[in-house]
């Protein structure tokens, strides 16, 4: 099964502390390439995504977006500094006493000393971490994945279409090829007897031996013969289970066009020529299609 290499998917995940949001987006590229953008903090886990990627990735340029939010209780805790609280209490006692001031100590009063009360980022379970977001990237990547299938089946569809088109052109090329040697042999009598003016006799076995030269040398057997097997390869890699395949459709199309190419040259026939531009112009946009396949 074919698949594109353009798709997009999402994927989300919420453990009770943590949320992430994964967006992964993929684009046809002729290597692997992975780009992932994530909060710094959690940056360890950049290595664990890309693998992650490239295991069910194996062509195209891929960009993972990753959002991490806190819910809950967060991801801040606060401690309070009792000794010093004690320590503050006896000073402000002291205070009040030596100067005989109204002693109104109250919970407000110990906020404003930053130094009692101190927050800092709680010791998070980095496994944890990496399960939420191990979870969310599977979705995503699964609905990536299913994208660039749906979109390969339309392009298989597609290309299949021309193939038949194609298979269609090799087999007129087929069918008209053997009446070029004969048109070959009308003209050459043609010609000859024009140029003799009927008046010298026409040497058949040389005649014959120009012919068979001329047919030996545009034959195009072989040519049609592969052809129509490149063809089939085509239509049986489209149909195959393998994931990667556009590197094979790819080589084909290349070994297509150079079987298309020597009959050109080798037929100098005005209709074969219209059906060899036909030809290419077919598998052109095979080509075109085929470089956003995995």
């Amino acid at each position: 099964m074919i698949k594109s290499m353009t798709g997009f998917g999402r994927g989300e995940m919420n453990d009770g502390l943590r949320n992430f949001a994964v967006e992964i987006k993929s684009v046809n590229h002729r290597y692997n390439d992975a780009l992932v953008k994530m909060p710094k903090h959690i940056s360890y886990l950049e290595e664990n995504v890309k693998k992650k990627i490239r295991n069910v990735i194996s062509r195209g340029r891929v960009e993972a977006y990753i959002n991490l939010e806190y819910v809950g209780d967060g991801d801040i805790e606060v401690n309070v500094d009792l000794p010093l609280a004690r320590s503050y209490k006896s000073a402000i006692e002291l205070l009040c006493e030596e100067f005989s001031l109204k002693n109104d100590i109250s919970v407000e009063l110990f906020t404003k000393f930053p130094d009692i009360l101190k927050t800092k980022k709680k010791e998070e379970d980095e496994d944890e971490i990496w399960l939420c977001l191990s979870k969310a990237v599977d979705i995503a990547l699964k609905n990536l994945i299913d994208m660039r299938i749906e979109e390969g089946l339309e392009l298989s569809k597609n290309i299949k279409s021309k193939l038949h088109n194609i298979r269609d052109i090799v087999k007129q090329i087929e069918n008209r090829a053997p009446l070029v040697v004969i048109e070959y042999k009308e003209k050459l009598w043609n010609r000859i007897r024009e140029l003799l003016d009927e008046k010298y006799e026409i040497d058949e076995s040389k005649l014959a031996n120009e012919v068979t030269f001329y047919a030996d040398k545009s034959s195009i057997d072989e040519e049609i013969v592969r052809l129509y097997s490149h063809i089939n390869q085509f239509i049986d890699t489209l149909d195959s289970s393998d994931d990667s395949v556009g590197r094979k459709l790819d080589f084909l199309v290349q070994e297509m066009n150079r079987e298309v190419n020597t009959i050109g040259s080798k037929v100098g026939d005005i209709i074969i020529t219209n059906y060899v531009v036909d030809l290419k112009s077919e598998m052109e946009k095979i080509r075109e299609q085929i470089q956003n396949i995995e």
